[in-house]
């Protein structure tokens, strides 16, 4: 801690500090106020001289101010509609009372915007409105009508439009002064400045533009042109900047202005067009950032939601349309666990939770450090939001059954889970100890605890499955199909493909493979996956599980399979290179347990399939089992994974008949 001589010296300093900005602001507003002074002086010679501009030369009076002037008319005395110096002294008095109280000289205006014109508007209208009403009802009724005459009200209003005029370019020039030399606008040269071309010249467009010049990135970049769809705004002007052409004028933007960053600004496009956008964005080899899709915006957007643009985004999908009422009925004001919480799909899943105004969100996870970024993450997004977190793992039932007493939640969804295909195949008791009893914890623990809804992620991996991971996650659907036919708790699943960026998807391989110089590896030349993105999963997730029909399995239609080939080519050229050419691409065979096509349902259960009323959701059936036989073979494999048994895999093709385990290139199984 500093002495107490230090603590003095600190304390005078900031004093001195304190003292010298408030006598920076008192000789701020004196400024302002001579200025004002100066302004409505000029104001009113203008109101009383410019009628007289109407009127022929000849038959003009001359202009006498700021006396008034006595001419005769048929022998009586008129007195001209001119203001004395004691109406200017009120005037002004009133004006400048008017602005401190609706605090015109506490605004910074060198940051000014609409509201701050909103606010001129406001001062100068209610300044103008007393002084006419001064006049009319007090100096000319009860002091002097021949010196304060009640027909120069004209002049009055008139001296407070020009007033507002006035008033509003000796504001307003101070940020139009700063912003031409914060960002160059005044110079000659821009050379070392970053051009940027904004691509949509609405409103989100315009506030990019205002906050890049009134900020930090203003030093080093300027905004150089607007293109915009919309072909009755190409050749106009946003704050001086010009719309230079439609959206498929891009690419010659780039080149005629040397730009070298686009942001795309346009929130509410659709989820095709703005596919159409990046891909032709890409093919420029500019920097790319855009703003967040409508529904990630927060209520106040801010430069935070202008991020960098993701392979995911040039990959289009069709759109998620929520049935957010039904949604709302079982996420509103309930308390929502989550575990797997700082998983990629897990912390998507309570992002999303977060919208609906839960009672609170539980994240549930063994890995402390994603959870707490996104705790963060969701206590900025949603300030009145309760989130709390409890670190363990799903394989420790005493520390879920501590969670769900303590926290009593209503609806468990169950993103917890080993999931990597290859890392799986050389572990499998450990897919078995964590995917099939970490969930049976779970199920037990949130069924003795009152759970209302219990929703478990599957994988398209668990139909017909070839490996480990998969077959693990079939045991899991089964599981929940065994609960669901004795348990009050409704429990259902849902079951999709690869999501594009979570951890350990091919995408971010592919990336880092790219970040390092290549090459970039892809097993089989003809091998398909089906992918969606990570808020499209989330959202469809939820969905479903808000349909809540115990025992179901619910499948999310994931549109076309992609070729994973087609896809390592988008992520080089999303990069700026061109495949097999600047990044080559090399074939390294399937791996352990890999398949060349995924599927989404199983014989038994493409026969049963419904449509639910959401068109991307489909309902298969539970396959029937003999609830006895399988409770006893899972038993056993629960032990097995245990003890380490070489005979894990026979055990596990008993619970899943259809269970084929691909072999190795060698001829061995990865067991």
């Amino acid at each position: 801690m500093p002495g107490r001589g230090q603590g003095d010296t600190v304390g005078r300093t900031q004093n001195k500090k304190r003292s010298l900005i408030k006598r920076e602001r008192i000789s701020r507003v004196l400024v302002f106020i001579s200025l004002d002074i100066l302004m409505l002086m000029a104001a009113a010679i203008l109101a009383c001289f410019a009628p007289r501009l109407a009127v022929p030369a000849g038959e003009r009076d001359a202009f006498v101010f700021p006396l008034s002037y006595l001419a005769e008319s048929n022998g009586r005395l008129v007195v001209e509609a001119t203001f004395t110096i004691v109406q200017l002294v009120l005037f002004a008095a009133i004006y400048i009372g008017v602005f401190f109280a609706l605090r015109l000289y506490s605004n910074m205006w060198k940051l000014s915007g609409m509201d701050e014109g909103i606010h001129i508007v406001a001062a100068v209208g209610a300044s103008t409105i007393a002084c006419y009403l001064l006049n009319r009802f007090v100096l000319y009724e009860f002091i002097n009508p021949k010196v304060f005459p009640a027909n120069n009200g004209f002049n009055i209003l008139l001296m407070g439009v020009i007033m507002m005029f006035l008033v509003g370019i000796s504001r307003f020039s101070l940020r139009w002064l700063r912003n031409g030399l914060h960002t160059g606008r005044f110079r000659m040269s821009r050379n070392g400045q970053k051009a940027i071309l904004i691509v949509g010249a609405g409103f989100f467009g315009t506030y990019v533009k205002r906050q890049i010049e009134s900020g930090e990135e203003g030093k080093t970049s300027y905004v150089a042109a607007f293109v915009d769809d919309d072909l009755s705004k190409v050749g106009l002007r946003v704050g001086g900047v010009k719309i230079v052409g439609t959206i498929d004028d891009i690419p010659k933007a780039v080149e005629r202005y040397k730009i070298q960053e686009i942001i795309v600004a346009i929130p509410s496009v659709s989820e095709k067009r703005r596919s159409e956008i990046l891909n032709l964005c890409i093919q420029t080899k500019c920097h790319i950032r855009s703003v967040a899709r409508l529904q990630e915006l927060t209520d106040t957007p801010t430069m935070r939601d202008v991020r960098e643009t993701k392979i995911s985004d040039i990959l289009f999908r069709t759109e998620v349309e929520l049935d957010k009422e039904l949604v709302e009925k079982y996420l509103t004001h309930k308390t929502v666990l989550v575990t797997g919480g700082g998983g990629s799909i897990g912390s998507e899943i309570a992002r999303q939770v977060a919208r609906f105004y839960p009672r609170k969100i539980i994240l549930f996870d063994v890995y402390e450090n994603t959870t707490y970024e996104l705790f963060v993450e969701l206590k900025r997004m949603y300030p009145w939001l309760d989130v709390e977190i409890a670190i363990g793992s799903i394989r420790d039932k005493v520390r879920l059954d501590e969670v769900m007493e303590s926290k009593k939640p209503d609806i468990v969804l169950h993103c917890a889970a080993h999931k990597h295909v290859p890392l799986m195949e050389s572990s499998p008791a450990e897919a078995i100890k964590n995917n099939v009893g970490g969930t049976l914890n779970v199920l037990r623990s949130a069924d003795e605890h009152g759970v209302e809804r219990f929703v478990q992620l599957s994988t398209d991996k668990a139909v017909n499955p070839t490996n480990v991971m998969g077959a693990s996650k079939r045991i899991c659907e089964l599981l929940v199909q065994d609960f669901a036919r004795g348990s009050e708790m409704k429990c259902m699943t849902v079951r999709f493909g690869n999501v594009l960026g979570s951890h350990g998807s091919v995408i971010p391989l592919f990336e880092r493979q790219i970040a390092a110089g290549g090459p970039v590896m892809v097993t089989d030349p003809n091998i398909t996956r089906y992918f969606m993105t990570i808020p499209e999963a989330a959202q469809l997730v939820l969905q479903a599980g808000a349909y809540g029909e115990t025992g179901a399995i619910y499948v999310l239609d994931m549109g076309q399979p992609v070729k994973i080939m087609d896809l390592a080519e988008k992520v080089i050229r999303f990069h700026g290179y061109e495949p097999n050419k600047d990044m080559p691409i090399e074939i390294i065979g399937l791996r352990p347990g890999e398949k060349l096509t995924e599927e989404l349902l199983m014989d038994e259960e493409a026969d049963k399939m419904q449509k639910t009323e959401h068109g991307r959701i489909f309902k298969a059936h539970p396959s029937e089992i003999d609830r006895d036989t399988f409770r006893l073979e899972l038993g056993a494999l629960l032990r097995m994974a245990e003890t380490g048994d070489p005979h894990l895999e026979e055990q596990i093709q008993k619970i899943v008949p259809n269970f084929r385990h691909l072999h190795n290139t060698d001829g061995t199984r990865m067991m």
